[in-house]
């Protein structure tokens, strides 16, 4: 009896680990829906997408779990802030984001390696194996979180790099029709963000930090340093020199413009040397074996012939 009892504990806490994370990865596909849906049309006052705190029953309990966490101090000011920023850029947002992630690896952590000890001597492994996949079970609960959030933080930042170089172009046509810097930023952002989505909400996050910080150079180094881009760092560099020193806006963003378009093209000259290289092993295996055939095959039927009488 006691034996059946831990072995449905065991089953419930595992499988509130798997839900954990299955209800992190529908959160962040819901939330990018939702911003799809929403993409180009006028959002209701003070509602933002995703950030709802209402959901089912499971999400609510494992975003407080989390929130424990969050709120016990464990984990410092600055690593929270990143934390919530990396989340939103993956598509967690809202207040219960940074609970429920926290929430999952805690579920994860514990749930699988219970999951595994319990499970797997009933389906007939060794003792060895069992342990040994118990060991293992923890720390891949722990870090599933993370690799999910890290591949579709890496996904958005490489969604915003290829924006930059539209966002300069719409820069320097702005500057060329007299706006000023915090103007154009406003125009650009409204303009793209139907094409580019995530570069429009950075500029968005930049322009409400140059309305609330006395120092707009401080908001636009921000920008760089938030993303982690080199080219949107460059952007930002050259938005604080000539804000800095005076120089021409317009030239400075035209002049960075043609460079960024040149260094585009340059990857892309890179990217196609290589197709040579990457095609050797293809051709060795499919392509030469077929061409082989074709030209030596009726050669050798007929030598295998002679050969035969």
């Amino acid at each position: 009896m006691t034996a059946t009892l831990a072995l449905w504990g065991a089953v419930l806490v595992g499988g509130a680990g798997l839900a954990a994370c299955l209800a992190l990865m529908a959160t962040m596909r819901r939330q990018k829906r939702i911003a799809r849906r929403l993409r180009g049309a006028h959002r209701a006052r003070g509602v933002q997408p995703g950030s709802r705190p209402d959901g089912p029953l499971l999400l609510g309990a494992i975003a407080a779990l989390g929130g424990l966490v969050v709120r016990s101090g464990i984990l410092s000011a600055s690593t929270i802030e990143e934390l919530e920023q990396t989340l939103i850029s993956s598509g967690l947002r809202g207040r219960n984001g940074i609970g429920l992630f926290i929430g999952s690896k805690l579920l994860l952590f514990i749930g699988l390696p219970v999951l595994a000890f319990f499970l797997l001597p009933e389906a007939g492994f060794s003792t060895m194996t069992t342990r040994t996949a118990t060991i293992m079970a923890g720390p891949l609960g722990l870090l599933l979180p993370d690799m999910l959030v890290r591949r579709n933080h890496k996904k958005y930042l490489e969604r915003v790099d290829s924006g930059v170089s539209d966002t300069l172009d719409m820069l320097v046509i702005c500057a060329q029709a007299g706006l000023g810097l915090e103007t154009a930023l406003h125009r650009v952002a409204a303009e793209i963000r139907l094409a580019r989505p995530e570069i429009a909400a950075e500029v968005e996050i930049t322009l409400k930090d140059m309305r609330i910080a006395v120092d707009s150079q401080r908001a636009l180094t921000a920008l760089g340093v938030r993303t982690g881009l080199p080219s949107l760092k460059r952007v930002t560099a050259t938005l604080v020199q000539t804000l800095q020193y005076g120089t021409p806006l317009t030239d400075a963003l035209r002049v960075l413009s043609a460079e960024m378009r040149q260094d585009v093209l340059t990857k892309f000259e890179a990217r196609a040397a290589r197709l040579p290289v990457l095609l050797t092993m293809p051709m060795i295996l499919f392509i030469f074996p077929c061409i082989f055939i074709v030209t030596a095959g009726p050669a050798g039927m007929k030598l295998a012939a002679a050969f035969s009488q």
